[in-house]
C-alpha cells in the first residue's frame, strides 16, 4: 500500500470514489436559475492544496475551506481532506491564492443517484461536468454512463482542477480535436 492509500485508510484522509462525465448541456429539467452553490477554487502553486469558497445565492450563506485532493492510483479514486476555515483564517491564507476556477454546482438526481453538475464560468465557460460518488468500487463499476452525458472523462488528467485552472474552453476544444485526429489516424 502506498503512502497516500495508508493515509486514507488511517482516517486522517478519506477515500473518495467518483466518476466524471462531460456534458454538452445541463441535464433535462435542470436550469441555470435553479438552486446551486457558487464555488471559487484557488489552486496553490506547487502544492496539492486549494482554497475553496462557497456561496449560496438564495441565502448569501458563505463558507471557506482549505482542501487537498489527489489520486490514489485507482481510476476515479482520490484521497481527500479538508478543514473548514473562519472568514479571518481565510483572509490570512488568501496570500497563497493561486489560479482560480469559478463554477456553479447544481445537485441533480437521476434514477436514485445524486450527481453534482458543475457549470464552469470565466475562461472555462461552456464546460459542464457531472460527478457522482460511490461507497464501493463494485458500485462504481456497475453504473452505466447516464444518457445526459456526452463522454466519460473519469481519470482523464485534463479534467483535474489543477490542470483545468490553466486552460480555457477553447483549449479543451482544441485538445479534443487533436485527440479525434489521433484516433482517426489509428483506424
Amino acid at each position: 500500500m502506498d503512502r497516500e492509500a495508508e493515509q486514507a485508510a488511517s482516517g486522517s484522509v478519506r477515500l473518495v470514489r467518483e466518476r466524471t462525465f462531460l456534458l454538452n448541456d445541463l441535464p433535462p429539467g435542470l436550469q441555470r436559475h435553479h438552486w446551486h452553490l457558487q464555488l471559487k477554487d484557488n489552486y496553490i502553486a506547487g502544492t496539492r492544496l486549494r482554497l475553496r469558497k462557497s456561496r449560496v445565492p438564495a441565502t448569501d450563506e458563505r463558507r471557506r475551506w482549505l482542501q487537498q485532493k489527489y489520486p490514489t492510483g485507482a481510476r476515479g479514486t482520490f484521497a481527500f481532506s479538508e478543514m473548514e476555515l473562519s472568514a479571518q483564517e481565510y483572509e490570512i491564507l488568501k496570500v497563497f491564492e493561486g489560479d482560480e476556477i469559478r463554477k456553479n454546482r447544481y445537485p441533480f438526481d437521476y434514477e436514485g443517484r445524486r450527481y453534482e453538475i458543475d457549470f464552469f464560468l470565466g475562461p472555462l465557460l461552456g464546460l459542464i461536468l457531472a460527478k457522482t460518488r460511490f461507497a464501493t468500487e463494485a458500485e462504481m463499476a456497475a453504473l452505466p454512463v447516464p444518457p445526459f452525458a456526452a463522454l466519460e472523462v473519469t481519470g482523464d488528467p485534463l479534467f483535474a482542477g489543477k490542470q483545468l485552472v490553466h486552460l480555457s474552453f477553447e483549449d479543451l476544444r482544441r485538445e479534443f480535436a487533436k485527440r479525434r485526429k489521433q484516433t482517426e489516424a489509428r483506424t
